[in-house]
Parts: structure tokens; C-alpha cells; sequence
């Protein structure tokens, strides 16, 4: 059903030109979002009552109405997102199927997932729905949902390409696609800036909304038979020992051992609602939800009154402008936004690679659809089992914490 193996893709990488090593640059020469936002340190007009212990490597926090980026630590720094690049995916494939469509996966379905995956448990033989998948892949990050949606699409290249060129419309510059699921891979990288765009843009779709803010669902454990899966977002349901955040609607948290944990959150409050995304906090299992709740705290208290630092971009398909609201400055892939681990060699000129890779099969089709919360998720009474992942979607020898991949 898919014309390209995950093997395949890798190799397809791996064959990129040494030229591409260049720092991503707009079109334009300017910092996609403004100068400031490419500078080090602190970017924020109201510094007072910002949290005085964080320890990421990056975070930003902005308005989703305005797209104003109220404040920011190393925007644009390029990291290992884990399986917050999740929200690209789903931003890319949401609407391709109905979520009535159904799918029976095969044992050949799942050989290339990467061991150690977080998996919400998909078993061959069984036939799914597009909504169960969808619910394995908000829920409980399964690598294997994300796995079959992909295969449902034309297969692992295609969907990696055109999650590249979604990337490139969000002006999402920092972003370099190699796996769908956001597994470790090298040169797999995104930033603050383009995770928090990706969250705006998904957030547009009634079914992204309602999938992220989904706290459980029962799911196919064969015959008549389920188990109950929860929501890995702690800040949304509470678990281990997160107090859940007042307002709190999603949208995604990742995990693996070379990213460290990642959290791209959203709020609602009063009738406003804050994005904030978090990257790599030194220590701590809920060291990320921590950090994100207090910048949460201050976006709704101080931070309020904050004049913008920079400003979250409009897709290019959609009218967006790539001009800097603070002049021309160098994109943050130079030196003065580098990570300082070797990964800012993702450059433009392989996303440009990618996205020819996707050109003919890609077609822009985000239908907005008002339709209210998948029905799955409405949590009716039905037989259950034990939860085959009872904690999260790690695997012990791979994740000694309970955070998701």
C-alpha cells in the first residue's frame, strides 16, 4: 500500500547534498516573527514576575488570538522535538479521512516501527476506525497509529515530505522532518517558535481541538472488549502528581531520551487564550509541566499587559507576510540562536528536497469543520481490560520515566 519503507527514507536522507548544511534563511533575510525573537537571553518587554527557575533550553509564550509572542527564551534555537512534531502531523493528514473510515492493520503494518516506540497498542487483526487511531495518537502518542495513518496516506516518504512542506507554508523554517511519529532521529529538529505555530494552526480545526482536550477513551482491545487510554498530558488530566492547570485545552508533550521532555500547551482563561511551548528543562519528570504552568501563570497575569516581542506568522498559503516587524537580522541558524550540540546543520535546502518529494501528491485541503468532540471520545460505558500501558507510552528499558516518546 506504501511505495517507500521508513528504510527507504532514511536513505533518501542520508543522500542529501553536503550543501545543505546551510543555516535556514526566509526568502527574504529576515527572522521569521521578527529580529528579536533570534536573539540569546530573555525577550520580553515586562521581565517583572517571570518565573525566576527555569531551566529549559528554550520556551515562548504568545497570545493564539494575536499571534503576538509576548515573551521568549531562544525562540528559534533548533532541538529534538520528540513527539511534539505530532502536532504536524496531525495539522497535515487531520483532514484526509473521515473518521468513520476504517483500517485493519497487518502484522507487515507495523514491522518498521522503531523498538522501544510508545505504541497505544494496536494489534493485527483488528480493524479501527479513523477516529480510534486519531485517538491513539492525542492520547497516548502511539507511534503505531501514527504508523498506520501514515501507511493510510501513500506511506512513510510521502507523509514525511508532505509534513515538510505543511512546515514550510507555517514558514515553521526551523523544522526538519525525518520520521512522522517525531521518534530520534538525526536531524530531526524544530524550535519553540515553530512548535507553538503548529499548535495555533492545528488549534483552528474543530477535531484537533477536540482530540487534544480528550482526557480518556475507551479503545479496541478485540471482540467486544476495550481498555481504557488517558491523555499523557498531565497538565490536562492530573496524573502523577501534576495539580491540572484551570483552563487548560491541550495540546501535546513528548518525550525521548535524546529530547528530554518537550510540552507545547494551551489555555483558556477570561476569555483569552495563551500558547506556551517548553523545551528541554534540565530535571525533573514534570519539571516541563512546571515550567509551562508558571509561564502560563505569568501570560495570564502580568504578561497580559506585555507590548509584543514578536509575532507568531500567518501560512504563506493564507496571506502570510515573511517581513520582520524589527528589520532584517540573520535567520536563527546562525550563531547567535546556535544550540551548541551540532544541531543546526538542518537547513531549508532540505526541506526543499522533501518537498519535492511531495510535489503532485501534496494538495492544500484544510476544510474548517465545526463539528463537536469525536464521538469516541464522549467516554460511554462499554466493557474493559486492563490498559496494556497502564502508566504512559514508554517502555521500561528505554524510558525509567513515565513520559511519552
Amino acid at each position: 500500500m506504501h511505495a517507500f519503507s521508513r528504510r527507504s527514507l532514511l536513505s533518501f536522507t542520508a543522500l542529501a547534498p553536503l550543501a545543505l548544511a546551510a543555516p535556514a534563511v526566509a526568502a527574504t533575510g529576515t527572522v521569521i516573527g521578527g529580529a528579536r525573537l533570534a536573539r540569546d537571553g530573555v525577550q520580553t518587554a515586562v521581565p517583572a514576575g517571570l518565573p525566576k527557575k527555569l531551566t529549559a533550553r528554550a520556551w515562548l509564550v504568545a497570545d493564539h488570538d494575536t499571534g503576538e509572542v509576548l515573551a521568549s527564551y531562544r525562540a528559534h534555537s533548533r532541538l529534538a522535538p520528540a513527539s511534539t512534531l505530532k502536532m504536524l502531523f496531525a495539522d497535515t493528514l487531520l483532514d484526509k479521512f473521515e473518521r468513520t473510515e476504517r483500517y485493519t492493520v497487518t502484522d507487515a503494518d507495523l514491522a518498521d516501527i522503531p523498538a522501544g516506540s510508545s505504541l497505544v497498542g494496536l494489534k493485527p487483526g483488528l480493524t479501527y476506525t479513523v477516529e480510534q487511531l486519531w485517538q491513539g495518537v492525542f492520547l497516548r502518542s502511539g507511534n503505531d497509529a501514527v504508523h498506520i495513518l501514515a501507511l493510510m496516506n501513500g506511506g512513510v516518504a510521502r507523509t514525511v515530505a508532505e509534513m515538510q512542506a505543511r512546515a514550510a507554508d507555517l514558514q515553521a523554517l526551523d523544522t526538519h522532518v525525518v520520521s512522522c511519529d517525531g521518534y530520534d532521529h538525526t536531524g530531526q529538529l524544530s524550535s519553540a517558535y515553530d512548535l507553538t505555530l503548529f499548535a495555533r494552526h492545528g488549534l483552528r480545526d474543530a477535531d484537533f481541538r477536540a482530540y487534544c482536550a480528550t482526557r480518556a477513551a475507551d479503545f479496541p482491545a478485540g471482540g467486544r472488549r476495550t481498555f481504557r487510554i488517558e491523555n499523557t498530558d498531565r497538565l490536562l488530566s492530573g496524573t502523577y502528581g501534576v495539580t491540572p492547570y484551570r483552563g487548560m485545552i491541550g495540546v501535546k508533550n513528548g518525550y525521548t531520551t535524546h529530547a528530554g521532555n518537550t510540552f507545547t500547551g494551551a489555555a483558556t482563561r477570561a476569555g483569552r487564550t495563551l500558547l506556551v511551548t517548553v523545551l528541554h528543562p534540565k530535571s525533573g519528570n514534570n519539571a516541563v509541566y512546571e515550567e509551562t504552568a508558571a509561564l502560563l501563570d505569568w501570560g495570564f497575569g502580568r504578561g497580559s499587559s506585555a507590548t509584543p516581542v514578536g509575532q507568531l506568522v500567518d501560512p504563506l498559503s493564507e496571506g502570510g507576510a515573511t517581513a520582520s516587524p524589527s528589520g532584517k537580522a540573520p535567520h536563527a541558524g546562525s550563531k547567535a540562536a546556535a544550540t551548541g550540540d551540532g544541531s543546526g546543520w538542518a537547513s531549508l535546502g532540505t526541506a526543499g528536497a522533501l518537498t519535492l518529494l511531495a510535489a503532485g501528491a501534496y494538495t492544500w485541503r484544510r476544510n474548517r469543520r465545526d463539528t463537536g468532540r469525536p464521538e469516541g471520545a464522549r467516554g460511554t460505558a462499554r466493557e474493559t481490560t486492563t490498559n496494556p500501558h497502564p502508566e504512559d507510552d514508554s517502555t521500561p528499558t528505554h524510558e525509567p520515566d513515565p513520559a511519552q516518546k
